[in-house]
Order: structure tokens, then C-alpha cells, then sequence
């Protein structure tokens, strides 16, 4: 049966299983945090050697990618199409590593763990794909220079956009 809640789960782990970030969709799957903590075990000891992308653990369709010291999942149900759970996998990638710049590890990682959850939260909603463009998911996650807050920038700086606004403004 056909359902708009394809995804079960998004987990990203590091070299030796342990969590970096996870979001678990399904409350019957994944009921609480021993649930999770025992499958990502189970699902990392079954991958981190695996030369391949996808595997079935548990009833579930789990289709990964690593690089450097990440790993990187996304869960589905058994009866979830696959290239649409590797369309969500590689979106997730590619985010991450642009916001990285290309450099995917641990590291980094934790250094911009508040964009990668915003990363996370435009590209799965409860379950429901919103997206699987990286470029506009990072778009939408990145503040651009304009939106700092007011507070952060010096009086002068806010003095300085504030006329450029209104002399653009009459010049139209």
C-alpha cells in the first residue's frame, strides 16, 4: 500500500556506531530510545563493512552511504520503493556536503550539527519527503548574510543598509 510516509528514519553515525544525529518518524517501529539505540547497533555492525548500499534488517529497508569516519542512513518499510529511499540518502549527502564544503567528516560535522538538523527537518517531515533537490534544501537552511540578527551587527553597519535600502528604493 502506497503511503506518503515513506521514511522511517534518518540516522547519521560515526566510525564506531555511535549516534550523531538521528530522527526516528515511526512511534510502532521505533518506540523509544532503546529501540533506537539497539537497532543502530544492530544496523551498523551489519554495514560498516558491507561494500554495498542497501540491506534488509528487521523487516526494514535500510539504505546507506559512508565516507571518511560518517555513516549515513535512511530508513524505509520493506514495501517502501527503493530509489526513492536512495533519492532521500543522496539529497541528505549532498547537503551535508555542501555545507561542509566538501568536507565530510566528524569533525565538521559537529562543528555545523545545527545546520545539519535543519537539514533534516526540510527534507523529511514526519515521515513525508519535502524535498530531494540539495541546493534548494541548503538554500533554505543557510542564512544569508542579510538575515543576521540586528543585534550581532554593529549600529553603523545597520545605519549604512538602511540608506542603500532607501536610496535603491527612490532609484527605482
Amino acid at each position: 500500500m502506497a503511503s506518503l510516509y515513506s521514511i522511517k528514519g534518518i540516522a547519521i553515525l560515526d566510525q564506531d556506531g555511535n549516534r550523531i544525529l538521528a530522527k526516528y518518524y515511526d512511534k510502532e517501529t521505533f518506540p523509544g530510545e532503546k529501540e533506537t539505540a539497539a537497532f543502530e547497533k544492530s544496523l551498523f555492525s551489519k554495514t560498516h563493512k558491507a561494500n554495498s548500499e542497501i540491506i534488509l534488517l528487521d523487516g526494514l529497508i535500510c539504505v546507506y552511504r559512508s565516507n571518511v569516519d560518517l555513516f549515513f542512513y535512511v530508513i524505509g518499510s520493506a514495501s517502501e520503493n527503493e530509489l526513492i529511499l536512495v533519492s532521500v540518502l543522496n539529497c541528505l549527502y549532498e547537503s551535508v556536503s555542501t555545507v561542509l564544503r566538501k568536507n565530510v567528516e566528524k569533525k565538521a560535522l559537529y562543528e555545523n550539527l545545527d545546520a545539519a538538523i535543519l537539514i533534516l527537518d526540510e527534507l523529511v517531515d514526519e515521515g513525508v519527503i519535502l524535498d530531494n533537490d540539495p541546493q534548494s534544501v541548503v538554500s533554505r537552511c543557510m542564512l544569508r548574510g542579510d538575515e543576521v540578527a540586528m543585534s550581532d551587527q554593529p549600529f553603523s553597519t545597520l545605519a549604512n543598509k538602511l540608506k542603500e535600502q532607501v536610496q535603491w528604493s527612490l532609484l527605482k
